[in-house]
């Protein structure tokens, strides 16, 4: 009886010890493919940070560990962390930057290093320091925008313009995009053009000041969706959300919901998890040994108003 206990227990042990090994194995195979760094321009937007969350999210699934960096919309806090991501031993960067030009530098010194990134929603003007840049169409997306300014706005009046961050290329194609548009009427005036910075609360500040030195303006086009919840917000406090139409780009929640309660006009759906998905694909098989990927994707925008409103949300389409 003694001896069958005996060997009861030794298969337990036995049992148990094979279970832990498994476990182990598992655990280290599953650790095995490495650290991605996600660096983002901002956190202070939600929409970068469902960016951000989503490019992480996916990174993990694919079986790596991956952290988030936030540059604050600083260049030099950004090339503080390819420093500290270089020196870490990540495979890949899954990367937001904060200005065409200023990240070029801290893209070239990654590649230097062996570390391919992948361009997330911003681009850096240059076409072989980044592996690829997954970038959403703004041009085209600010042309149906334009083009909805006017049918709903008219072929005539003044109107006010708040711009993204200057040194960002986004900035620029979709001034261009929407002004490729407008400027064809002649009575559709542009009385003031100002640097909201992408952010909600200069925004704010940006729209308060138009309205001071021009009260009679029809509508405001804004570069994201952030400084159109801000302009917005602005106008509420002056009584004129009634009679000013807000336009923004990016396709954020609050602006789809602002845009289903007719409070807002319009917004260019960009889709950033569509986005952050691929380039976290596009990372893995990097790491696999893949080398052959376009060094730009454009990613095509959707003109979202009262008409569609319904079909969006959660950062994309239902």
């Amino acid at each position: 009886m003694k001896s069958n206990w005996l060997k009861l227990a030794l298969a337990v042990v036995m049992t148990a010890a094979a279970i832990l090994l498994f476990t182990q194995t598992a655990s280290a195979q599953a650790a095995s493919k490495g650290k991605i760094a996600v660096v983002v321009s901002t956190l202070n937007n939600p929409w970068f940070v469902v960016l951000g969350e989503t490019a992480k999210a996916r990174a993990v699934e694919l079986g790596y560990d991956a952290t988030i960096f936030d540059s604050q919309n600083d260049t030099a806090k950004e090339a503080a962390h390819f420093e500290n991501i270089i020196a870490g031993g990540y495979k890949a960067i899954l990367f937001n930057p904060t200005d065409a030009n200023g990240s070029i530098a801290s893209v070239e010194k990654a590649k230097a290093a062996g570390i391919p990134v992948f361009c997330i929603d911003r681009e850096i003007n240059s076409t072989n320091a980044a592996t690829s840049q997954m970038l959403s169409d703004s041009y085209s997306g600010c042309v149906k925008l334009g083009q909805y300014f006017v049918k709903t706005v008219g072929k005539e009046g003044e109107y006010a313009e708040i711009l993204g961050i200057v040194g960002d290329n986004n900035t620029w194609n979709r001034s261009k995009g929407f002004h490729s548009v407008v400027d064809r009427y002649p009575d559709l005036k542009m009385v003031a053009q100002q640097s909201g910075e992408f952010d909600r609360a200069k925004g704010l500040e940006v729209m308060e000041s138009i309205l001071q030195a021009h009260p009679n303006i029809k509508a405001v086009f804004c570069g994201n969706d952030a400084m159109a919840l801000g302009a917005y917000q602005a106008l509420v406090t002056a009584g004129k959300a009634d009679q000013v139409k807000v336009f923004g780009f990016d396709g954020a929640d609050d602006a789809v919901k602002l845009i289903a309660e007719g409070k807002m006009t319009a917004t260019g759906m960009q889709f950033p998890k569509t986005m952050a998905r691929k380039a976290a694909e596009f990372a893995d098989e990097y790491i696999q040994g893949k080398r052959d990927f376009p060094q730009k994707l454009p990613v095509p925008v959707e003109l979202v108003t009262k008409d569609n409103v319904g079909k969006y949300g959660d950062y994309g389409k239902k």
